[in-house]
């Protein structure tokens, strides 16, 4: 897969926004979504896997757990998937994993954590419009007649009801990036969607991997988190936006006025 390594702000938008003027509506639209980290070594791999991978079949105790004790907050809510999507938001090990349509965002979450600081950051790039081809015959045309780029959860929600509806596609695994509804600001701030493993035991590197052609890597060098750190700040890239309410102002907050300029300006 491609890595590209950069040395500061500057190249981080040059490789953000190369490649997305579209010259047949003659608009910048990019088909990528992103996911950053602030570990390079950090694995694509959902909170169900890093919690439970000694034994993956907890998931369905995990859901149904959430649904009993959380039933007076949940009650409203009756598709799977909306159920499913609030665990994730709220916490609970789940087989989703978060993405961005947002570079910046990514690059946020790539260098907000302040114990990360003297490890590499990393962004995931996938196109999703490419990605989405690769799906079984069925859900491809579900979306291609729909005009789709990605699933909605209204359209997820005809094609599977449940986990086990996605295995009877393809007993080859695959991902699905879906939107999930705007229940929280943090979703909306976010810029969020899902991706969904039809095979919870697959990891979606290896898939990734397969197409390889349709995803590239950002890695940002310790010696600069601090500069797109700061930068993001600037123009409200921040905990106050990306974690609405008293706990995002709390967080940015303690990051802004950290001591971490003589230890991580290296460069400077």
């Amino acid at each position: 897969m491609r890595e590209y390594v950069v040395r500061n702000w500057d190249q981080l938008q040059a490789i953000i926004f190369r490649d997305v003027w579209q010259d047949d509506i003659k608009r910048y639209r990019a088909n990528f979504i992103y996911r950053g980290v602030g570990d390079i070594s950090y694995e694509l791999l959902p909170k169900l896997n890093r919690v439970c991978n000694h034994n993956l079949e907890l998931e369905d105790s995990l859901l149904r757990n959430f649904k009993k004790y959380a039933y007076a907050d949940i009650a409203d809510y009756q598709s799977f998937w909306q159920i499913l999507t609030l665990a994730q938001h709220h916490g609970l090990p789940t087989r989703l994993l978060d993405w961005s349509y947002s570079p910046l965002v990514a690059a946020h979450f790539a260098t907000e954590e302040i114990e990360n600081y003297d490890k590499d950051g990393l962004i995931w790039c996938v196109d999703y419009e490419a990605i989405m081809q690769q799906l079984p015959s069925t859900l491809k045309d579900n979306l291609n007649e729909t005009n789709s780029k990605l699933f909605s959860l209204d359209m997820l929600e005809k094609v599977a009801q449940n986990f086990d509806d996605l295995k009877k596609y393809s007993d080859k695994p695959y991902v699905i990036f879906f939107e999930p509804s705007s229940i929280h600001n943090r979703i909306i701030n976010q810029y969020a969607l899902f991706s969904v493993l039809s095979d919870s035991s697959t990891h979606l590197s290896d898939i990734l991997d397969v197409y390889k052609q349709f995803c590239f890597k950002i890695i940002i060098p310790k010696e600069i988190k601090l500069e797109i750190r700061d930068k993001l700040d600037y123009i409200n890239i921040s905990e106050r936006m990306i974690y609405p309410g008293l706990d995002g102002i709390c967080k940015w907050i303690t990051r802004k006025f950290s001591d971490l300029g003589p230890k991580y300006n290296t460069l400077k």
